[in-house]
Protein backbone atom coordinates (compact mmCIF):
# COMPACT_ATOMS: atom_id res chain seq x y z
CA UNK A 1 0.00 0.00 0.00
CA UNK A 2 2.77 2.53 0.72
CA UNK A 3 4.66 1.95 -2.36
CA UNK A 4 1.09 2.51 -4.14
CA UNK A 5 0.77 5.55 -2.45
CA UNK A 6 4.07 6.70 -3.04
CA UNK A 7 3.98 6.38 -6.64
CA UNK A 8 0.37 8.48 -6.89
CA UNK A 9 1.91 11.17 -4.85
CA UNK A 10 4.96 11.22 -7.64
CA UNK A 11 2.25 11.17 -10.73
CA UNK A 12 0.41 14.22 -8.74
CA UNK A 13 3.86 15.88 -8.27
CA UNK A 14 5.38 15.19 -11.54
CA UNK A 15 1.57 16.75 -13.07
CA UNK A 16 1.81 19.59 -11.17
CA UNK A 17 4.99 20.99 -11.92
CA UNK A 18 5.80 23.63 -14.00
CA UNK A 19 8.34 24.34 -17.21
CA UNK A 20 9.09 27.23 -18.75
CA UNK A 21 7.27 26.65 -22.39
CA UNK A 22 6.75 29.27 -25.31
CA UNK A 23 3.10 30.27 -23.70
CA UNK A 24 5.78 31.98 -21.15
CA UNK A 25 7.19 33.87 -22.99
CA UNK A 26 4.02 34.91 -24.20
CA UNK A 27 2.57 35.61 -20.98
CA UNK A 28 5.20 37.81 -20.34
CA UNK A 29 5.13 39.76 -23.44
CA UNK A 30 1.55 39.81 -22.67
CA UNK A 31 2.75 42.34 -19.48
CA UNK A 32 5.11 44.46 -20.53
CA UNK A 33 2.45 45.20 -23.58
CA UNK A 34 0.06 45.78 -20.89
CA UNK A 35 2.08 47.67 -18.88
CA UNK A 36 3.24 50.11 -22.43
CA UNK A 37 -0.37 50.32 -23.00
CA UNK A 38 -1.40 51.60 -19.33
CA UNK A 39 1.49 54.12 -19.43
CA UNK A 40 0.32 55.28 -22.88
CA UNK A 41 -3.09 56.37 -21.39
CA UNK A 42 -1.20 58.32 -18.24
CA UNK A 43 -2.29 54.77 -15.71
CA UNK A 44 0.90 54.45 -13.34
CA UNK A 45 -1.31 51.93 -11.14
CA UNK A 46 -1.83 49.58 -13.90
CA UNK A 47 1.26 50.19 -15.20
CA UNK A 48 2.93 49.13 -11.78
CA UNK A 49 0.93 46.02 -12.55
CA UNK A 50 3.47 44.17 -14.22
CA UNK A 51 5.37 44.49 -10.70
CA UNK A 52 4.97 42.04 -8.02
CA UNK A 53 3.37 43.79 -5.29
CA UNK A 54 6.10 43.07 -2.57
CA UNK A 55 8.84 44.99 -0.46
CA UNK A 56 11.21 42.86 -2.18
CA UNK A 57 10.84 44.15 -5.55
CA UNK A 58 14.30 45.51 -6.82
CA UNK A 59 13.98 48.59 -8.77
CA UNK A 60 17.21 50.27 -10.69
CA UNK A 61 17.94 53.25 -12.74
CA UNK A 62 19.66 56.82 -12.90
CA UNK A 63 22.26 55.58 -10.82
CA UNK A 64 19.09 54.77 -7.98
CA UNK A 65 18.32 51.24 -6.02
CA UNK A 66 14.65 51.49 -4.97
CA UNK A 67 13.13 48.39 -2.71
CA UNK A 68 9.30 47.98 -2.95
CA UNK A 69 6.72 48.06 -4.64
CA UNK A 70 5.43 51.31 -3.62
CA UNK A 71 8.64 53.04 -3.23
CA UNK A 72 8.70 52.61 -7.57
CA UNK A 73 5.23 54.09 -7.42
CA UNK A 74 6.31 56.72 -5.56
CA UNK A 75 9.11 57.57 -7.44
CA UNK A 76 6.79 57.20 -11.06
CA UNK A 77 4.27 59.71 -9.48
CA UNK A 78 7.11 61.88 -8.52
CA UNK A 79 8.45 62.00 -12.00
CA UNK A 80 6.15 62.21 -14.32
CA UNK A 81 3.00 63.15 -12.55
CA UNK A 82 0.94 60.38 -12.91
CA UNK A 83 -1.13 61.38 -15.66
CA UNK A 84 -1.06 61.52 -19.49
CA UNK A 85 0.79 65.10 -20.11
CA UNK A 86 3.36 64.40 -18.23
CA UNK A 87 4.40 60.36 -19.04
CA UNK A 88 4.73 60.82 -22.77
CA UNK A 89 4.60 58.04 -25.29
CA UNK A 90 6.28 54.84 -24.53
CA UNK A 91 7.28 52.17 -26.57
CA UNK A 92 9.53 48.88 -25.67
CA UNK A 93 11.81 46.60 -27.87
CA UNK A 94 12.19 42.98 -26.50
CA UNK A 95 15.42 41.17 -27.59
CA UNK A 96 15.27 38.19 -25.49
CA UNK A 97 12.97 36.22 -22.64
CA UNK A 98 15.43 33.85 -21.44
CA UNK A 99 13.90 30.96 -19.22
CA UNK A 100 15.64 30.70 -15.65
CA UNK A 101 14.73 27.57 -14.24
CA UNK A 102 10.96 26.65 -14.72
CA UNK A 103 9.45 29.75 -12.64
CA UNK A 104 11.61 32.64 -14.14
CA UNK A 105 12.83 34.47 -16.63
CA UNK A 106 15.43 37.15 -17.72
CA UNK A 107 14.26 39.74 -20.36
CA UNK A 108 16.56 42.05 -22.36
CA UNK A 109 15.15 44.97 -24.04
CA UNK A 110 14.83 48.76 -25.26
CA UNK A 111 12.58 51.37 -24.29
CA UNK A 112 12.23 54.52 -25.67
CA UNK A 113 10.16 57.37 -24.60
CA UNK A 114 9.20 60.69 -26.32
CA UNK A 115 6.42 63.62 -26.42
CA UNK A 116 7.43 64.57 -22.73
CA UNK A 117 10.40 66.62 -21.13
CA UNK A 118 11.34 63.57 -19.49
CA UNK A 119 12.33 61.88 -23.17
CA UNK A 120 15.06 59.48 -24.02
CA UNK A 121 15.82 55.86 -24.78
CA UNK A 122 18.09 53.18 -23.26
CA UNK A 123 18.18 49.43 -22.54
CA UNK A 124 16.45 47.33 -19.36
CA UNK A 125 16.96 43.94 -18.14
CA UNK A 126 13.80 42.22 -16.61
CA UNK A 127 13.81 38.78 -14.14
CA UNK A 128 10.38 38.06 -13.77
CA UNK A 129 8.98 35.16 -11.64
CA UNK A 130 5.79 33.06 -12.03
CA UNK A 131 3.74 34.14 -9.46
CA UNK A 132 0.00 32.55 -7.81
CA UNK A 133 -1.22 35.95 -9.75
CA UNK A 134 1.03 35.20 -13.16
CA UNK A 135 4.23 35.96 -13.94
CA UNK A 136 5.48 39.27 -12.40
CA UNK A 137 8.66 41.63 -12.63
CA UNK A 138 11.38 41.23 -9.24
CA UNK A 139 13.81 43.03 -10.16
CA UNK A 140 13.81 46.16 -13.22
CA UNK A 141 17.39 47.51 -14.10
CA UNK A 142 16.89 50.16 -16.33
CA UNK A 143 19.15 52.50 -18.07
CA UNK A 144 19.11 55.61 -20.32
CA UNK A 145 21.19 55.91 -23.16
CA UNK A 146 23.93 58.98 -23.02
CA UNK A 147 23.25 61.91 -24.50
Amino acid sequence: MTRTLCAIASLVLAACAHRFEAGDRDAIRGVIDAQRAAWNRGDLDAYMGGYAKTDALVFTSGGHVRHGWQDALDHYKARYGGDRRGMGTLAFGILSIDAVGADGAVVLGTWKLTDTEHAGDGVFTLVFERRAEGWRIIHDHTSASTP
